[in-house]
């Protein structure tokens, strides 16, 4: 970094965006090689970059001449490059933590017993999706709604061995679609 005249310093502590646009220009290189060197990330080392400079333009007016300005510089480069890996490795340390708490938390027993009813609804349906209509009819009333073989007659409006026959057949094209794997869908 090129030394910065004291007249150039003076007159962007006063607000001179033009003195203040050299200072940059002389010493931004300077500041982000420091940066990088201390966070080792490009993106970082530019972010941090930006900040300094953003504390330069804050804080110009309050440098004394007692050290140089690059001194002055350096110690600000320095202490934010610090502080921004803190700050991200808190934030991945936090993160970390979060990931390992929901991974850790445990499904209440009920949500994971109305997913698995769901799962096996949804099996279910698949499953009676490939009856036909009157198979579908007897093997719900039979199965799901729990009526006797006399009450699915008179709910149908069919005779006993009727329903007892479409019962057989929609029991044989379920078992023969669960051994092709349609229950896997």
């Amino acid at each position: 970094m090129k030394e910065i005249p004291d007249v150039v310093l003076e007159e962007a502590a006063g607000g001179s965006l033009a003195a203040f646009e050299e200072i940059y220009k002389s010493a931004s290189g300077f500041v982000y090689s420091v940066a990088l060197r201390v966070i080792q990330d490009r993106a970082d080392a530019e972010e941090v970059t930006q900040d300094v400079f953003i504390k330069v333009y804050k804080h110009l007016s309050s440098f004394e001449s007692r050290s140089s300005f690059k001194t002055w510089l350096y110690r600000i480069t320095v202490n934010t490059a610090l502080n921004y890996t803190k700050k991200i490795q808190k934030e991945r340390l936090r993160r970390r933590n979060d990931e390992r708490i929901l991974e850790n938390q445990e499904v209440p027993a009920e949500a994971e017993n109305r997913l698995d009813q769901e799962d096996k609804e949804k099996a279910v349906q698949v499953l009676l999706s490939t009856l036909n209509p009157d198979q579908r009819a007897c093997i719900v009333l039979r199965e799901i709604e729990g009526l006797d073989y006399a009450q699915i007659a008179s709910a149908l409006g069919i005779n006993l061995n009727t329903v007892r026959s479409r019962l057989k057949r929609a029991r044989e094209a379920l078992m023969a679609q669960a051994r092709k794997g349609v229950m896997k869908k």
